[in-house]
């Protein structure tokens, strides 16, 4: 990582075990439901090789045209942890990471993510932390589709 970056996070808390978040967030059926997807827009195209080396290639319609994110799986400890690193095809800048923590809080967890991208895009930060808020929202209402009710 180059010494100018910025790190956000945002986390939401659930009332499924960890490993349930976890397996949801690597699933490609799942993950096409949350993952990058905007209010405007429906993801096209998940392609998601869950192993340390494998890639993710997630793509977003969206009326202003496709949305392109990809990624390299860099670490995967199932079911707490996981890194990967993130570009957006059109800002094609490979120097954000993001690490997923998932925690076990009584009989469900909390997800913490972090995102640590370039000082270039400071004028991102608070869209691309609410972008990341949207995605763990939205893996909350997948998971209470399934009956599980997240709690935050």
């Amino acid at each position: 990582m180059p010494a100018s970056t910025i790190k956000l996070h945002v986390s939401q808390t659930y009332r499924v075990p960890p490993a349930v978040v976890y397996d949801a967030w690597l699933n490609p059926e799942i993950a096409r439901r949350f993952l990058f997807a905007t209010d405007d827009g429906h993801v096209i195209r998940a392609d998601i090789d869950p192993r340390v080396g494998g890639r993710f290639f997630i793509v977003d319609r969206r009326p202003t045209g496709d949305a392109f994110h990809q990624g390299v799986f860099l670490e995967l400890k199932r079911p707490r942890r996981m890194v990967f690193s993130l570009s957006v095809e059109e800002h094609d800048h490979n120097c954000d990471r993001v690490e997923i923590d998932i925690e076990p809080l009584g009989s469900g967890s909390r997800l913490t993510l972090t995102h640590e991208m370039c000082a270039e895009w400071a004028a991102h930060e608070e869209k691309t932390r609410r972008g990341w808020a949207h995605v763990v929202e939205g893996l909350g209402r997948e998971l209470e589709q399934q009956q599980l009710k997240p709690t935050g």
